[in-house]
């Protein structure tokens, strides 16, 4: 079984953190960038499955939709399901950019896993979701009909902390690590002992605990 895990094309608040003051969040578009990244990104995810079948999870914020739709996978991608639980943290409604940047330094000193964000998430409330769809994933990938292949196209976070859950890591391995850059993947392969990372995470730091990235291979 296998887990490709795509971040979304580059989208307007990539480029323009004020655009999060005037449309929401989860109605941000692509950029010109972003759709030219998710067109290319399709060549490589069809490269990967190899012809196979595959079922797609994706989050049901305007970029991930579309990014998922520029990788025109076709007929490979036997079932789609928009799932809630991939979505991005929620930062809360339209921002004001002085009061965001006041947060995100907050965030910084205090960690990015416990602090939360107001009339928002913080990054263990995603957690707590993302544990909750990887108990859901595993089971449908164990049904006969569901294919081997599964792609997940979300965001930045989320798939640091999907991964973060999957694997048990630490907390502070998980806030050593950096986001995976736009459009950019990350392959788990289960061949019955359990799962294992194609490559590593970028890192900032090591982690204080001395934790490490793995299983790996």
């Amino acid at each position: 079984m296998r887990i490709i895990l795509l971040r979304h094309g580059q989208s307007l608040g990539n480029v323009d953190e004020l655009a999060y003051c005037r449309i929401p969040d989860h109605a941000l578009p692509l950029t010109e960038t972003g759709e030219r990244q998710a067109r290319a990104a399709g060549s490589r995810v069809r490269g990967l499955l190899g012809g196979n079948p595959v079922a797609v999870y994706v989050s049901p914020y305007t970029r991930t939709r579309n990014t998922l739709r520029l990788l025109d996978l076709g007929a490979q991608a036997e079932r789609t399901t928009a799932e809630p639980r991939l979505r991005e943290q929620d930062w809360g409604n339209l921002q004001d950019p002085v009061q965001q940047e006041v947060l995100k330094q907050q965030r910084h000193a205090f960690g990015h896993f416990f602090f939360r964000l107001p009339n928002g998430e913080s990054g263990a409330d995603v957690d707590d979701r993302l544990a909750a769809f990887l108990v859901d994933l595993e089971a449908r990938m164990r049904e006969p009909g569901h294919p081997a292949d599964v792609l997940v196209v979300s965001h930045g976070l989320t798939i640091r902390l999907l991964c973060r859950r999957l694997f048990g890591w630490s907390i502070e391995l998980f806030e050593s690590l950096s986001n995976l850059d736009t459009c950019e993947d990350r392959v788990l392969t289960d061949d019955g002992g359990g799962w294992r990372l194609d490559r590593p995470f970028e890192q900032w730091r090591d982690s204080p605990d001395g934790e490490v990235q793995g299983p790996l291979g």
